[in-house]
């Protein structure tokens, strides 16, 4: 089959959960036979024509220029340029700047598939007028895409209800990390299991405040560390609350080598995990794989991911209270990372999802 991802910020992985399923997911169908393109903007910073067999397909992006609103340009001249290259599959990662360049397509289009993501509409970030715009960015995708892809069953169930509009149901994938290195640990001037860990970009619906509010009324004397870019104006927001209210809550800014966040996440005491709208979280299931022991945001697409034996919470008093009674028995603790690992093995690893991914394409195709 002949392939193209388009809509992602491009491989390697530099920014986050749909670059990450690009990555896998396009070097995954090309060791098994296919051929894959991924579409990235002009700008990003691999240079070469092919990665691990992949094509890499740079495509202009007047980011610099016009900020967020340069992707709808940006994924106008991908799917435009994807039409001419006879693709078998166009895979679209999200639908929030790409839906009007959907109205490039016709009963002719080779088979335009949308990975509808999260609830895009519903971000807190959005004032009015770009909710009413992302709800519009969504009706469009799903009348104009020919198949659509849930990560999530909520997600699943929320386009049935909401659009009668059924959609496959594919999660993304993670692996099982085995070695831990503690040096990132001397590096940000912390112990085993004397920190707690949020992974997160820096948005409001990822319940930060919520986190870190009931972090600093617990009045804990372990540090809290905050992955995550913090130079946006919510993340400066944050900087300057915290900063105000504890000194032990560190801003450690993005980190993108896995092997140091994999380390995080196992050697923390919690990790908060804090996503409300999106679907199945990429860093969710690499939490899981790295055998942390995860508080998660009380809500349906979580549930999905963890299902019952994990802990949940709401409000920042929930917080409070876990912090400050965290030494949780050992036994439910090792119950909680033993079944995350299991689901890892048994629903999410990167070959499974990679082979049912191989297979949707193939009964699309028809090939």
């Amino acid at each position: 089959m002949k392939i193209a991802i388009i809509g992602t910020r491009g491989i390697p992985n530099n920014y986050g959960g749909f670059e990450q399923f690009a990555e896998y997911i396009s070097v995954g169908l090309v060791t098994k036979g296919h051929d894959v393109t991924v579409y990235s903007p002009h700008f990003h910073n691999y240079c070469e024509q092919y990665y691990h067999g992949v094509e890499i397909k740079k495509i202009y992006c007047p980011e610099k220029k016009l900020g967020s609103f340069a992707h709808f340009i940006y994924d106008y001249l991908s799917l435009k340029d994807a039409l001419k290259k006879n693709f078998d599959i166009i895979y679209e990662a999200g639908y929030g700047t790409s839906a009007p360049s959907m109205y490039l397509l016709n009963k002719n289009s080779p088979a335009v598939i949308t990975n509808m993501d999260g609830l895009e509409w519903m971000r807190s970030k959005w004032n009015f007028f770009t909710k009413a715009l992302m709800r519009q960015m969504e009706r469009i995708a799903v009348k104009r895409s020919r198949y659509l892809i849930a990560d999530n069953i909520g997600i699943q169930e929320y386009y049935r209800t909401q659009f009668s509009r059924e959609s496959f149901y594919l999660p993304y994938g993670a692996e099982t990390v085995d070695h831990f290195d503690g040096q990132v640990l001397s590096e940000l001037h912390i112990e085993k299991e004397k920190y707690f860990l949020l992974i997160a970009r820096l948005e409001p619906e990822n319940n930060i405040e919520t986190i870190l509010d009931g972090f600093a009324a617990s009045g804990s004397a372990d540090s809290f560390i905050v992955v995550g870019d913090f130079k946006t104006k919510y993340g400066k927001y944050l900087v300057s609350k915290y900063k105000a209210i504890s000194n032990k809550i560190c801003f450690a800014g993005s980190i993108y080598d896995k092997s140091k966040i994999d380390a995080l996440r196992h050697f923390c005491k919690i990790y908060f995990h804090g996503h409300s709208v999106g679907g199945t979280n990429p860093s969710l299931l690499e939490a899981m794989a790295a055998k942390a022991f995860i508080i998660a945001h009380d809500n349906r697409f979580n549930k999905t991911v963890l299902g019952t034996g994990n802990l949940f919470f709401s409000t920042s008093d929930h917080v409070k209270d876990f912090i400050k009674n965290c030494k949780v028995d050992d036994a439910l603790r090792e119950k909680s990372i033993q079944a995350n690992l299991e689901k890892i093995d048994q629903y999410y690893q990167w070959q499974i999802v990679i082979d049912d991914y191989e297979k949707l394409f193939l009964k699309i195709t028809g090939k």
